[in-house]
């Protein structure tokens, strides 16, 4: 059972490595840009042969988010040097700072911003407002960007929208109601940045690590139209009862701006994004995708539990195990592989340390053995960037087995999730995901795969 549990933990790291590289950021500009040397190319769709064409004068690159280095070095590699303009700039957290010649490298705090992240909001602006009719500014935008370029309204401090920030993570609240709370506290985000860059003309990259690739929640979607409201972010602490919990002088912005004394940000038919274009270069979708198709390659059986994975970690968890429970009932020879790729979320209750990946691991070990879910099975939760919650582990993987050695250190491990302390439950367990900054972001992916155990 030992031999057969560590070859899957095996299968289970390649098919999430596979995972990964699907995502790589340098190759999805490179698969992006064309140039002959004197004009720049860029494709609209990778599924056509839709491209942009244009005479520009001076081509500025901004960058920002985890895979920010990646994607800058790419496209300083295929842009025409006597087009480039200088400087370009890669704004990523300081796990992913990389040395570049002729690229601005600045690191920033992810996921609460920090000083250097709002004064690299502001070079971007800077970039951004002198582009002249006739440039080009080409944003390559990736997971992470929203907290890596905090550009607070007027009014609002960057420690005010920290304290929003932090508030809104630790609530359990889905990534597209903090998007919109963000974008109606911030001058960059939710179109704010295509605001700044009109008249000239824009093209966004944009590597997605938002489930069903929706472009305005991407890092907040900031060369993107908004169609939130100040209305709906006022609600979204309202549903929650944290309204009384944001700073006054943020209330204060959204009070003004749900009275229309502020402007909205800019909607679809606004004119300014007559020159903008964007091209999704790279999804959790295509690295699903990817692990499919490894998993299929190490002779597993597939199942594609779900592309867009969301809900309560523990819970999520829980489900999980169910699903395989009932698809072991019905009888299997063969070893197969249960896939799953999205972002769930956790509600704070303890003071533990940990992250989504890590607690839905644990939950999952606690479930399988309340559950008696009786096969050799691997489980791994992990995120693409390799860094979940404010951790240095990219999620866990768990077996049959887990559970044993968390008690065999007299912990329980029912009181650690409890605790929201999956992080030290899977490092007595040496089920820790250890992988290292990965310099991109796709969201999670989940593995479980599962050997029969034949009489």
């Amino acid at each position: 059972m030992l031999q057969a549990t560590n070859n899957l933990r095996q299968d289970a790291l390649a098919i999430f490595q596979a995972g990964i590289q699907a995502a790589n950021p340098y190759l999805a500009v490179k698969r992006c840009l064309q140039s002959d040397g004197k004009r720049l190319d860029i494709t609209l769709d990778l599924n056509s042969n839709a491209k942009r064409r244009g005479n520009w004068q001076k081509v500025h690159v901004i960058a920002f988010g985890k895979a920010a280095c990646a994607m800058a070095k790419a496209a300083q590699e295929i842009i025409p040097a006597q087009l480039l303009a200088q400087p370009i700039i890669a704004i990523t957290n300081y796990e992913n700072v990389t040395e570049l010649a002729n690229i601005e490298v600045i690191g920033a705090n992810h996921p609460l911003p920090d000083q250097a992240g709002f004064a690299a909001a502001q070079r971007i602006a800077k970039i951004a407002q002198q582009a002249q009719q006739g440039d080009l500014v080409l944003v390559l935008v990736s997971g992470g960007g929203s907290a890596l370029i905090p550009f607070p309204a007027d009014g609002i401090s960057l420690d005010e929208k920290i304290a929003v920030t932090d508030l809104l993570l630790a609530s359990g609240v889905a990534i597209n109601e903090i998007n919109c709370v963000r974008k109606h506290l911030s001058q960059l985000k939710g179109g704010g940045l295509a605001r700044m860059v009109a008249p000239a003309d824009l093209h966004a990259l944009i590597l997605s690590d938002v489930l069903g690739d929706e472009l305005s929640a991407i890092a907040s979607g900031p060369t993107i139209a908004d169609d939130t409201t100040f209305n709906e972010a006022i609600q979204v602490f309202k549903d929650k009862q944290l309204w009384h919990k944001v700073a006054p002088n943020a209330q204060v912005h959204l009070e003004k701006g749900a009275q229309g004394i502020i402007n909205e940000t800019p909607k679809s038919d606004d004119a300014i994004f007559k020159n903008t274009g964007h091209t999704l270069c790279g999804s959790n979708a295509i690295s699903v995708q990817a692990i499919s198709q490894t998993a299929q390659n190490l002779d597993y059986d597939l199942h594609l539990y779900s592309d867009q994975l969301s809900g309560e970690a523990k819970q999520v968890a829980e489900d999980l195990v169910i699903y395989a429970q009932k698809y072991l009932a019905q009888g299997i020879d063969k070893p197969c592989a249960i896939l799953a790729g999205g972002e769930t979320t956790v509600t704070l209750i303890g003071s533990g340390l940990g992250g989504r990946n890590q607690e839905m691991a644990l939950a999952f070990a606690i479930a399988a053995e309340k559950h008696q879910l009786n096969a050799d099975w691997v489980l791994l939760s992990g995120g693409t960037d390799g860094r979940d919650g404010p951790t240095d582990a990219a999620g866990g993987m768990v077996d049959p087995q887990t559970m044993t050695r968390i008690r065999n250190a007299t912990i329980e491990p029912k009181q650690y999730l409890a605790n929201n302390d999956a992080y030290h439950a899977l490092q007595i367990s040496e089920d820790l995901l250890i992988t290292g900054a990965t310099g991109t972001n796709v969201a999670d992916l989940q593995i479980l795969l599962i050997q029969p155990q034949l009489i």
